[in-house]
């Protein structure tokens, strides 16, 4: 699956207009000097020769070299981790707000708390990020001045400060808590119609230890999968967050990568990307896999 995304993404660069010889050309070069960058990197053979010789790479650990000569092992070496401290930072956070907010609803079916959290998750998820990443911006940047509007890099490149990440995560944790808010509250309600919980009710036990004891261990693997899958969209939103913030990580890499048809910088972040996804859904198959094995 991922080396046909791969292909796909060497595909579409090729069809883009222009190529990296060009975007990354000085001012004052000549079509002779551009020709020369373009034999250089190799954008005068096949693509998929070019693909072939990548992937082939690939095993090694090699993601090839950038359309400016350098390694995009090197380049992504330091923007990596910073974003999968973002993306992780926004993960466990989206896992402890949406179980609070899909425990909560559930314990109150039907009532307006109920309601209200569903329409409120409905709405969060349906903002897209950049929308609430401006919000985030007039609010606690320009209006308080609270907050930076921009993240601030220390000498090695990282966040200066914890609080550099509290606007990205925040605007990557409010849609993701509202989709998995959903998730939490659908596998709930499907518990909640199993005899066991059902048996729970009727022996008069409290609404929050039928929830938390009852219902929720059975709605386990459902959450995850849930969870899980909605990886991808996270780090999807991470590149329009960094790129709005400035955050050093590879969603700003990618965004310039496009901007200079890089096709090996572009690929290496996806390997990155994707490699961290599988990790995810690997998890949660696990998970879902013991919780499952150990019914009887």
């Amino acid at each position: 699956m991922l080396a046909v995304l791969l292909a796909a993404v060497f595909a579409a660069v090729e069809l883009l207009p222009g190529d990296a010889a060009t975007a990354t050309s000085e001012r004052g070069d000549s079509a002779a000097d551009v020709a020369s960058r373009r034999h250089l990197l190799g954008l005068d053979r096949p693509v998929w020769e070019r693909f072939w010789d990548w992937m082939t790479a690939l095993p090694t650990g090699d993601l090839g070299t950038s359309a400016r000569g350098e390694k995009v092992t090197s380049l992504l070496a330091d923007p990596f981790p910073n974003t999968l401290l973002l993306a992780a930072s926004a993960f466990f956070l989206t896992v402890a707000a949406s179980l609070a907010l899909g425990c909560w609803a559930a314990a109150r079916p039907g009532r307006p708390v109920d309601r209200i959290i569903g329409h409120a998750a409905t709405s969060a998820f349906a903002v897209p990020e950049f929308v609430i990443s401006v919000g985030l911006l007039l609010v606690l940047s320009l209006w308080t001045g609270w907050l930076p509007a921009v993240t601030l890099t220390g000498a090695d490149g990282d966040p200066a400060t914890w609080t550099m990440l509290i606007m990205p995560v925040l605007a990557l944790v409010i849609p993701q808590t509202g989709w998995n808010t959903r998730i939490v509250r659908g596998a709930l309600a499907d518990q909640a119609a199993t005899p066991h919980v059902e048996a729970a009710h009727f022996d008069g036990l409290p609404i929050r230890q039928v929830v938390l004891r009852h219902a929720l261990p059975g709605a386990i693997p459902v959450i995850a999968t849930g969870i899980a899958t909605s990886t991808g969209m996270l780090l999807g939103g991470t590149v329009v967050v960094e790129t709005l913030f400035n955050y050093p990580g590879i969603g700003t890499v990618l965004a310039n990568a496009v901007a200079a048809r890089d096709t090996p910088l572009i690929a290496g972040v996806v390997v990155c990307a994707g490699t961290a996804i599988t990790l995810v859904l690997l998890a949660a198959d696990l998970i879902r896999a013991r919780i499952l094995g150990a019914r009887p």
